[in-house]
């Protein structure tokens, strides 16, 4: 349940609003079920393990990738995390300040910046991460083992598609335009 509304409450409440419009209703609910699942788990796991150990979910995602592939590139960092370039500099130097993270230099190409996990933050990783496992048995309990894995290779499946068919999709959607820019949500300032 999220908010005053179950999950039931809300697809009830997508059918009555969006009657008779040609739409492809099972693509609809595994989108939208998709993202009601993401959020659900995210807000679990940051206000259960995460909360504890004072980080947020983005900034547990990037120690998880830079604990993971040792030392990183900032850009690689980025994009595996999902998250902008600005972002991951506000969490690297938020990490940073913390003693969990350092920027090193690139040995090679000098414009480039590494990212690495302090030993502060390799024993913090140690800690959290079995915790942070532990949560999501709990999240997916009501599936079994093997239920998990094809869960697991569908999600997977749609990653695939979003990464090797995505920008074409979205220059065929923009007639062969490049996206414009992205807008902060602030109004213009006039």
């Amino acid at each position: 349940m999220s908010g005053d509304r179950s999950v039931e409450d809300t697809e009830q409440a997508v059918r009555a609003r969006l009657g008779d419009l040609p739409l492809h209703r099972a693509q609809m609910a595994a989108v939208a079920g998709l993202h009601r699942a993401a959020a659900a788990v995210r807000q679990h796991v940051e206000n259960s393990v995460l909360r504890g150990a004072d980080l947020t979910w983005t900034s547990f995602v990037v120690l998880w990738v830079v604990w993971i592939r040792g030392e990183p590139e900032t850009r690689e960092v980025a994009a595996e995390a999902g998250i902008s370039k600005g972002t991951l500099t506000g969490v690297a130097r938020t990490l940073q300040g913390r003693g969990l993270l350092e920027r090193k230099e690139h040995p090679v190409d000098g414009r480039l910046v590494l990212l690495a996990v302090t030993p502060e933050g390799e024993r913090l990783m140690a800690r959290i991460v079995p915790e942070f496992n532990a949560e999501e048995v709990f999240v997916t309990e009501a599936l079994s083992d093997d239920e998990a894995e094809d869960l697991a290779d569908l999600l997977r499946r749609v990653v695939l598609q979003v990464e090797t068919r995505g920008a074409e999709r979205r220059l065929e959607l923009l007639d062969g335009r490049e996206p414009p820019p992205r807008r902060s949500g602030r109004r213009a300032q006039h």
